[in-house]
Formats: C-alpha cells, sequence, structure tokens
C-alpha cells in the first residue's frame, strides 16, 4: 500500500515468463502448501488470513495515513476489513505491466515493505499477505478509493478475468478487501470465532494509541456484536484491561511506562506488579505479537534483574553478595514489550520470535536507564517492588529446602508409589495410561472395569489445593497432590523431567456436574503451573463419561448430550416398548462394565486431548477461574455461559 516499489518473486528464476509464470506458480504453490504460509489449515491459519489484512492497514496507520479500520464477520463467514489509509497504488507496474494494486494480489514478495519507502516500519515481514488471502480464498474482492477514483477488481482462488476496473468517482481515501476462505483448503472449519478476533483487534488497538479499529459481527441480524476499540492510554491502557480481567490487584496504582528511540528503531514498555505469583510478558514487533519472545524480551528481562539488584544494593536494601535472581523479580509482573523497527527479522513465517540482534541491547539501554530513573524518583513505589522480590526469593529457597527433603524422601522410599494406585503391568508408554479419578466410589468401578495390561487407576478424595494461589512451596508434599506427583513420576517445577513419565495418557475422570468440573480445573491448572511440559507434549486427556443411558430392553444407548438423548429417544420409539432414560449424575452410579463400554475402552470412548494452542489464553482462564476475585469471574461465565453445556447443578 501507499507509494510502493514493488519487488516481484525472486525464488523464480530462469527462462520463467516474468509476467504470467510468476503470478500464477506463485500462488499455486501456496495454495499446495498453505502451512508453509499460514502455519496451518486449521483454525488458526483461518483466522491469520484477516490478521494479514489487517496488518497491511495498521502499517498504513503506523506510516500515519490511516486512523480508523473496520472488520465485519459478514453472513456466510465472509471477512470485510475496510481502512482509510492512502488506497493501494493503481497505477500500472512498470515491470508487471499490471495494475500496482493488482500485482500486490497476485505475486508473492510484493508490496512496499521491502526498502523502497512505502513504508518505513511495517508488520508484514515478507510482504506475502495480500496474495496468500488471495490465493487461500474461494474468491476475493478488492475496492480502493485514491481520492479522485474508486476502482474494482474479483480474484477467484487467486485469479482474475478481468482487471482492476475504474467504477466511478469518489473524494474517500482507502482499502476495502472483503473474502470468503476456501472450503478446499480449509476443511477443518470456515467459521470464524468472533471473541478470537476481538481479542486480536483489542491488541492492536491498544499498540497504537488513538487509532480506532471496529469489529462487528454480523452473521446473525437478530444477535449482532459490536466493539468500538480506540485506546488513548495505548499499552499503560493495556496492562490496566489484562489486571481487571483477571481480578489482579496492582501493588501500586501508577502503571510504570518508558519509550526510547535509537536511529529508526523505538521500544515502549508498560510494566506493574500485582498481588500474583504468575509473570505476563507479551512482546511485539512492528504490532506483531512475537507469542515465543525473542532478542527484545530478553534484552528487558536482563535489564530488569541487573536495575531491581543495582538499586538494591544502592540504597542499602541488600548485603553486598546477595542476588535477586529473574524469576524474583518477575514475580507478580506484568509487562507490554513493543518494538518498531525498519527492517522486521522474523524466525518463521508465522513471526511468533523475533531475531534482529541490534535490539537486544538497545532495549538494555533503554529500561537500565528509564527503569532506574524511574525507581530513584518513586522510592515508596520501588520499595515495594523490590519487597516482592525479595518475598519470592524466601519462597524460592523454601521451596529448594522441600525440593531437596522431597528428593531425600523419595530416595529413602526407593520407587514407592501411592497406596491407592492400581497401577498397570505394561511398562511401556506407548501403551500405558493412567485415570485419575474423582471419588473412591468411581475409583473403585474404574478398578473393576478397566484393561489392567495397561490402565492405571489413581482415585483422589478430598478438596484439592488451589495451585494459582500458592506458591510451590507450598506444593510439595501436599496430601492431595502427592500422589499425583509420585504417580506420573516425572516430578515437577524445575525438576520436571518427562524422560520419566510413567504414562503416556494422563487422563482426568470427572463427574459432568460442577464439582467435577471444579476438580477438571483444579487439577488442570496444576499441570498448567507446575507440569507445564505435559500439556505441550499432548499428553492430558480429558475423559467425557456419558450423560444419559437410553434402553428399550435389550438394547442400550448412551447420549453425551440432550440432542444426542432425543435423537436416540426416537430412533428407538418407532415400535411400542417402552424407552429407559437414565441421568448419570456420577461415575459412581455406573457399574465396572458400563464405565469400560462407555469411557474408557480405546475402541468406543470419546477424549479430548488438551493443548496449549494458546498458552497466553489458557493462563489468563485460569488465573480468573482460580484466582481470589469473584467480578472477573462472574464476567468471564456470563461471557461464556452460551458455550456451556447443560449440568446439573
Amino acid at each position: 500500500m501507499g507509494n510502493e516499489e514493488m519487488m516481484t518473486q525472486t525464488a523464480v528464476q530462469g527462462d520463467y515468463d516474468e509476467n504470467q509464470i510468476q503470478v500464477l506458480e506463485g500462488l499455486e504453490a501456496v495454495r499446495k502448501r498453505p502451512g508453509m504460509y499460514i502455519g496451518t489449515t486449521g483454525s488458526g491459519g483461518l483466522h491469520h488470513l484477516v490478521y494479514e489484512i489487517v496488518d497491511n492497514s495498521i502499517d498504513e496507520a503506523l506510516a500515519g495515513y490511516c486512523t480508523r479500520i473496520m472488520v465485519e464477520i459478514l453472513p456466510g463467514d465472509v471477512i470485510r476489513v475496510t481502512d482509510n489509509g492512502r488506497g493501494i497504488p493503481v497505477g500500472i507496474h512498470p515491470k508487471e505491466k499490471i495494475s500496482a494494486a493488482t500485482v500486490v494480489y497476485t505475486v508473492l514478495h510484493a508490496g512496499g515493505k521491502f526498502g523502497g519507502g512505502g513504508y518505513k516500519v511495517a508488520g508484514g515481514l515478507h510482504g506475502v499477505g495480500a496474495s496468500v488471502v488471495n490465493a487461500l480464498s474461494e474468491w476475493l474482492e478488492l475496492t480502493v478509493w485514491d481520492g479522485t477514483h474508486c476502482y474494482f477488481q474479483r480474484f477467484e482462488r487467486g485469479k482474475y478475468s478481468k482487471e482492476l476496473e475504474m467504477t466511478g468517482d469518489t473524494v474517500l481515501h482507502g482499502t476495502s478487501v472483503t473474502f470468503k476462505p476456501d472450503p478446499e483448503i480449509f476443511e477443518e472449519t470456515t467459521v470464524f470465532d468472533y471473541e478470537v478476533l476481538l481479542k486480536r483487534m483489542r491488541e492492536q488497538a491498544f499498540l497504537n494509541a488513538g487509532l480506532t479499529i471496529e469489529i462487528a459481527d454480523l452473521r446473525d441480524s437478530e444477535d449482532e456484536s459490536r466493539e468500538v476499540l480506540c485506546y488513548e492510554g495505548g499499552i499503560r491502557q493495556f496492562i490496566e484491561h489484562i489486571h481487571h480481567t483477571r481480578g489482579l490487584d496492582p501493588i501500586a496504582e501508577q502503571v510504570i511506562y518508558f519509550s526510547g528511540i535509537k536511529g529508526e528503531n523505538a521500544v515502549e514498555i508498560a510494566m506493574q506488579y500485582n498481588n500474583s505469583y504468575n509473570e505476563i510478558i507479551m512482546s511485539f514487533a512492528n504490532n506483531v505479537h512475537t507469542s515465543d519472545g525473542g532478542v527484545h524480551e530478553v534484552g528487558f528481562r536482563n535489564a530488569l534483574t541487573k536495575v531491581i539488584n543495582e538499586y538494591g544494593r544502592k540504597f542499602g536494601l541488600m548485603k553486598d553478595d546477595a542476588k535477586l535472581v529473574g524469576e524474583d523479580v518477575r514475580e507478580g509482573l506484568t509487562a507490554i514489550i513493543s518494538v518498531k523497527l525498519t527492517d522486521c527479522q522474523f524466525e518463521s513465517q508465522t513471526k511468533v520470535k523475533l531475531g534482529n540482534p541490534e535490539i537486544k541491547p538497545f532495549v538494555e539501554q533503554v529500561v537500565t536507564e528509564k527503569l532506574m530513573d524511574f525507581l530513584e524518583e518513586n522510592p515508596t513505589v520501588a520499595a515495594a517492588i523490590f519487597e516482592k522480590g525479595k518475598e519470592a526469593q524466601r519462597a524460592r529457597e523454601a521451596a529448594k529446602k522441600a525440593r531437596d527433603t522431597a528428593r531425600r524422601k523419595s530416595a529413602m522410599e526407593s520407587a514407592s508409589l501411592p497406596g491407592k494406585l492400581a497401577d498397570c503391568s505394561e511398562r511401556d508408554t506407548e501403551f500405558t495410561e493412567i485415570y485419575i479419578v474423582e471419588g473412591d466410589s468411581a475409583g473403585g468401578s474404574a478398578k473393576e472395569g478397566r484393561d489392567r495390561r495397561y490402565q492405571a487407576i489413581l482415585p483422589l478424595w478430598g478438596k484439592m489445593l488451589n495451585v494459582e494461589r500458592v506458591r510451590i512451596d507450598k506444593v510439595y508434599g501436599n496430601d492431595k497432590l502427592q500422589p499425583v506427583v509420585t504417580a506420573l513420576g516425572t516430578s515437577i517445577g524445575e525438576d520436571f523431567d518427562i524422560s520419566k513419565l510413567r504414562y503416556g495418557k494422563v487422563i482426568i475422570m470427572a463427574d459432568a456436574d460442577v464439582d467435577g468440573c471444579h476438580i477438571r480445573t483444579l487439577l488442570l491448572t496444576f499441570f498448567f503451573r507446575f507440569m507445564r511440559p505435559l500439556i505441550e507434549n499432548g499428553n492430558v486427556y480429558i475423559a467425557q463419561p456419558p450423560l444419559f443411558r437410553v434402553s428399550k430392553g435389550k438394547i442400550h444407548k448412551y447420549a453425551f448430550s440432550d440432542e444426542e438423548r432425543d435423537e436416540y429417544i426416537a430412533q428407538l420409539s418407532a415400535s411400542g416398548a417402552k424407552i429407559e432414560v437414565q441421568r448419570y449424575k456420577g461415575l459412581g452410579e455406573m457399574d465396572p462394565k458400563q464405565l469400560w463400554e462407555t469411557t474408557m475402552d480405546p475402541e468406543t470412548r470419546t477424549m479430548i486431548r488438551v493443548t496449549m494452542d494458546d498458552a497466553m489464553k489458557a493462563d489468563e482462564i485460569f488465573s480468573i477461574l482460580m484466582g481470589d476475585k469473584v467480578q472477573p469471574r462472574r464476567e468471564f461465565i456470563e461471557t461464556n455461559a452460551k458455550y456451556a453445556v447443560n449440568l446439573d447443578v
């Protein structure tokens, strides 16, 4: 977009036709291997299409030419993105001999982000966003307003039959892109999740102070959703939003904010400590969320640890030989790191990790100077931050003692397993699985109904510890959690070793009621905080016991929802025999045979694998559901109640 110098695809060499073969071959490559360009053809890749188009509009905002962006989900899961930027150039490209706008949507590596002066800062690294979206759409329609005329072009699966045409006169400036993802590519789903897009658009509004982003879900005329997002406070308000939604109390009211510029690179950082024990650090490069971090995060972490220690020594808050480590000074910290640079070097096409080596010392310098100045000018806040770090240090040392005690105890007890564990005979983790079962009654049925060769059963009893509200030193030796740790064999925290995992599948099996949901959430919180590689490696599952048993004579069908129950009733009601419907309120109501048939038999059972597709989202949900504040939990439940299954309360 903008007054752009276009660049053709450099990968195509030899005697290929410069104007046409590059276009067709390039986009065909995208359709054949879409994962190379958008990461996945699942839900994540589907939503990535929207991000690519919005990123182009964001780049116009970064260049100072766009103040408003509109994102709409239209009926049929069609997306329309409209901005009031300059409008993509429509003149004839000197090399391609077609409109520059057409080049942008049909040629890979074409755009104004390659040093031609169109953009100094841009989120699109490879310049493939627009053409990739076009290639992976069933159809795409482009409208451009250049202040004088309006132009239109339609593409189908990346190809066009008509060149860009002028359709009228206008005084407007901007670009509108409407597209429908291709179901041939996105076989899993072509349905957009409004909440996923809203979260991304809110992030962009925070990162671009003063920019207005409006998002609307217009698929249901009777239940439209619409948000207008504009934050003059930028990433300061981002911090406040995170703390509000998670119910976290800051230890000091003021959000710490500082920024720096070096040449054409810039960094801004907002940070605030809260009363939790977990860190939340989100980093961005040219408005792209670098979920895997990178050099800007490393620079921030290094400088933060250095500054807090230097401050403590300078003002006599710690002995000369004492030292706080990184995890001490980051406990309870929420921070947003946003860098803007001319030559963004991401370590993958999907832009999750920043690699520019010059950014690390730049960020370190800014944090070292500006944070020290802030602490010296705000001694009360500084004292609270330093004391928070000291508390974390004491807890870390207590955890070390507890860990050492646990190690010695484990060594003395050899490899003794929990008394209530009914182990399996198989030892190959490719086949073994452990059911962590709520209650002794259900545990008894599971022990009788299981396949003893490869299925182990560990019953849980009593109220489990909510680890969201405690440090790791309180977890060691906890009588409700220790059996789980011992049975799995991996230890926890920094001692976690997945190579010692005794079971390939760790299956949580609890009742389909509120109490069962609570047990599942407590266990998942524990795994997420202290045994996270289990989830990252795909070892954790949630069993899905049936809600109903529909019987007619000797015919029995198990239903996992009200709809499935009604379907079975309709199927069995053809003749006059009586139909019986049993509602299972707990696992203990099923005998061993029924439990095996419905929930434990690999041939017939249904399980949900717990994934880490969005670690930040999982982190946020655990904070809300398991934290101290009632209001954020109520707001979350009210917002998401429509997605919940019916539960007996």
